[in-house]
């Protein structure tokens, strides 16, 4: 075959964004270049070594459900997995994997090398290369000009990246890796706005050098959970590890305060947006003065490695200081360090300068996701990666956008506020940001976005059988739990003792199963006929008698929050486009004018989420648009 430098798609930067981007596109048919500074550091794990976490989770669940690989290369790469929040109500929990960080690099080459349609480039991409209005390609360091009417940047943090260890500064948008530049200042000529970000990451530990007696263990959970709804128990498995809980004490506390003017973040040197939600450690103490002691977790890199990522020390102050910090703490006093943490700016694009489908408003053809649109987090960035990869086919193939409701994905709440709100700190997904997380939790992700991925043609044959499958097992047993009957007598010795009322009659099960403490299991424990109709049904899948009884139990929430979902689907279906000159509207208030113009929305309900339209405002449109 000869060597081409033609493509339909080209995605610039080989991190997590650029990898689902590259993979989704390729997959459904478009022949892909993926450009990248390093092909040894595919979707490098630049922070901690773990995949997702409170919403997070969601979010790989929901990549895997649309067909994506980030839930498959978590789960053959996880050394510990933990399902969070499990004390609170299903909405709320969340799955979390600490991942050998090689081992998932390793991973995702191996992924992407299978995908035939794709090609792999290692270079740096200097400048865009457009004809008018329209991206068709891009030029390297290497003088190499590659041409593509679509292009995704996914550039992490390596556009202008500067790094801090106090006053030493480095650029870099990793350590040991070259920063770019060429891109911002090309893209600020033809009207974009840009600005600068700071994330921040901490010094690796020796784990040779910890007393780990002074430290508290915290295991993984005992039963198997995966990201992958793929994963099955029998699936091979990596060795699992414990992480490891300490605190910091007022001995390191008085350490760093007596350094905080050699703090990049407090001298100056810094003046970029850090995120509030994942402090330095240097600010925790600033701003939590109070408080005597700051919880931090050592996280595994890896199965066969002594190196591990110390959470919750994030640090940019010089390295003897966070070296001398870290000794006063008991159980890391002879400490050694691999390397030490640090801070690094990076350059952003206002990401309200997108549309929905990624693609930039200014440029046809071009697309950003990652941090590039100021979100922060392996996870967002995949997410967008996979979104911006479906749309830049689809555009090319002349189909519809694909794009995710509110109600629909937290991946769709996450794009939708970035285009509709913009940023002004790294965005994170939180649970609270979604109106209606009892309709996106973790263990439907399947049921809500599997047949999208079927449309799509994103979703494998195999996927397809096991979403059939389990769709038509869970129907089965809710179908089942509205036939059978338990007696009192199997059950109300049990009921006392966990202190519910004991029946008085016969009840259908169904209605057994809404009983505050009423669970399945208890069910399957006390009545032998539900366990084996169960067993048959699921075929030993938890997640089937799981998905049944959330179903049940929570069938009210469920309702009403479709209902909600509703009202606002109606919202959304009063179409804006470009209708209107807002700056001509003089009935609508100077904010709202100004707003409306800079996003214009595409539909009543986003108008409805963007920072300074009131209600008033929105009624003017409706009627407007009725008009």
């Amino acid at each position: 075959m000869t060597h081409t430098f033609d493509y339909d798609i080209i995605v610039v930067g080989g991190g997590h964004a650029g990898c689902e981007a590259a993979a989704a596109a390729a997959t459904l048919g478009s022949h892909v270049l993926l450009i990248t500074h390093d092909m040894n550091k595919i979707a490098q794990m630049s922070c901690n070594p773990a995949m997702g976490g409170i919403a997070k989770g969601q979010i790989v669940r929901e990549i895997d459900a649309l067909g994506g690989l980030s839930g498959i290369v978590s789960d053959a790469s996880s050394i510990q997995f933990r399902m969070l929040n499990r004390s609170k109500g299903p909405a709320m929990w969340s799955p979390r994997a600490q991942i050998d960080r090689m081992r998932f690099m390793e991973q995702w080459r191996q992924k992407l090398d299978a995908i035939e349609q794709l090609d792999m480039w290692q270079d740096s991409v200097l400048q865009l290369i457009f004809d008018g209005e329209n991206v068709v390609g891009v030029e390297t360091a290497l003088k190499k000009k590659f041409y593509a009417p679509k292009v995704i940047l996914t550039v992490g943090t390596f556009l202008g990246g500067l790094m801090h260890f106090g006053s030493t500064m480095l650029p870099g948008g990793r350590v040991s890796e070259p920063a770019s530049y060429g891109i911002t200042d090309q893209l600020i000529q033809m009207g974009f706005v840009a600005g600068r970000m700071k994330t921040g990451t901490p010094a690796r530990i020796d784990g040779r050098s910890v007393d780990w007696s002074l430290t508290t263990l915290q295991e993984g959970d005992a039963e198997f959970n995966a990201f992958s709804f793929l994963s099955t128990p029998d699936m091979p498995r990596m060795p699992q590890l414990p992480c490891h809980i300490l605190y910091t004490n007022e001995e390191c506390h008085e350490i760093l305060r007596g350094s905080l003017d050699e703090s990049p973040l407090y001298n100056g040197q810094i003046d970029s947006i850090g995120p509030r939600y994942c402090p330095s450690i240097e600010t925790k103490i600033v701003t939590f003065a109070d408080k005597t002691a700051h919880q931090l977790f050592l996280e595994p890199e890896g199965a066969v490695t002594n190196e591990y990522y110390l959470n919750g020390f994030s640090s940019s102050l010089p390295m003897e200081t966070q070296i001398k910090a870290l000794k006063s703490i008991p159980a890391l006093r002879n400490v050694r360090i691999y390397r030490p943490g640090y801070a690094i700016e990076y350059d952003y694009f206002d990401p309200t300068q997108l549309q929905h489908t990624l693609e930039t408003k200014q440029i046809a053809g071009l697309y950003f996701a990652g941090q590039i649109n100021g979100t922060t987090g392996y996870e967002e960035a995949a997410g967008q990666g996979l979104i911006a990869g479906i749309n830049a086919h689809n555009a090319l193939k002349g189909r519809e956008p694909f794009i995710l409701g509110r109600n629909e994905a937290y991946i769709g709440v996450l794009i939708d506020d970035l285009v509709t709100k913009g940023v002004d700190e790294p965005y994170r997904m939180f649970t609270s940001r979604a109106e209606f997380r009892t309709l996106l939790r973790q263990d439907n992700a399947d049921e809500r976005l599997t047949p999208k991925a079927i449309e799509l043609g994103l979703a494998s044959a195999e996927r397809i059988e096991h979403f059939t499958q389990k769709q038509t097992a869970i129907q089965k047993l809710i179908a089942f739990t509205s036939q059978y009957s338990v007696k009192p007598e199997l059950v109300n010795s049990t009921l006392e003792e966990i202190g519910e009322q004991p029946l008085k009659h016969a009840i259908k099960l169904r209605e057994f199963l809404l009983r505050t403490k009423v669970t399945f299991d208890l069910a399957l424990r006390l009545l032998p006929e539900v366990k084996a109709k169960a067993e048959k049904v699921a075929q030993k899948r938890k997640e089937v008698i799981e998905a049944s009884e959330i179903a049940i139990k929570y069938a009210g929430y469920i309702e009403r929050e479709k209902l909600q979902a509703d009202k606002m689907v109606r919202l959304e279906n009063i179409k804006l486009g470009d209708r209107f000159d807002y700056l001509k509207i003089e009935s609508l208030s100077t904010e709202a004018r100004q707003k409306l113009d800079k996003i214009r929305p595409i539909t009543i309900g986003q108008a409805a989420r963007i920072p300074g339209v009131s209600p008033h405002d929105i009624s003017i449109l409706i009627v407007l648009c009725q008009k």
